[in-house]
């Protein structure tokens, strides 16, 4: 019934795991790094302190995209088997 609906979405999810998870890592290091390059060249304590919390809230804003990426493909198989025992069939099948 919502094979038609469900099917496509299942398989987007699966297809840019990947490159996603890559995506966020490269843009991660690179944009850490720009702010480790700002903390380094800041002459000023208040400056300093600036870069110093930018960098540490990039650090944990990436770190918290890259966990929930990592949590979405670990679960994805589960919510596929919690829909089909929902259904009564097998409704989704997993892409991998």
């Amino acid at each position: 019934m919502f094979n038609s609906v469900v099917a496509p979405i299942v398989s987007l999810l699966n297809q840019l795991m990947g490159p996603l998870l890559a995506i966020v890592g490269a843009a991660g290091a690179l944009y850490c790094v720009v702010l480790g390059v700002k903390f380094a060249k800041a002459e000023e304590p208040q400056d300093r302190e600036k870069a110093k919390g930018a960098l540490k809230n990039a650090i944990i804003g990436f770190v918290l995209i890259f966990v929930l990426i990592l949590a979405l493909n670990l679960l994805m198989p589960i919510m596929i088997n919690w829909v089909n025992q929902q259904a009564g069939s097998t409704i989704i099948t997993s892409t991998r």
